[in-house]
């Protein structure tokens, strides 16, 4: 089992969560964060002052898959959050050791 870690712009999570769902992945957790890669921040205007944007916001989402499904789900989010523009975001592959869903008690792959 791996644990995906996408980091994408926040108005793709729509398409990359579509995307998923089209392939059989369901279980996606997302958290709002603020980051900055090479795109490193920007300056805005505020009443006429100047300052800089340092962190960004993007969107973390979190999707625990089994081996067999990992390439494709890696393939549907890149194509799915690319706009060909810097700050699209990255992909994180993880192990994952164990998953046990709560209310069932399931293990492994089938609590996924």
């Amino acid at each position: 089992m791996k644990l995906i870690t996408a980091i994408i712009k926040p108005f793709k999570l729509d398409d990359v969560r579509e995307a998923l769902s089209d392939i059989g992945i369901s279980g996606v957790t997302v958290t709002e964060v603020k980051g900055f890669g090479r795109q490193k921040g920007h300056t805005e205007l505020y009443r006429g002052a100047e300052y800089v944007v340092d962190f960004l916001p993007k969107v973390k989402m979190e999707i625990a898959v089994v081996e067999d499904m990992l390439a494709q789900a890696i393939e549907v989010i890149v194509n799915a959050a690319n706009t060909g523009k810097i700050g699209d975001g990255k992909i994180f592959v993880t192990n994952l050791e164990q998953v046990i869903r709560i209310r069932t008690g399931e293990t492994g792959g089938d609590a996924i």
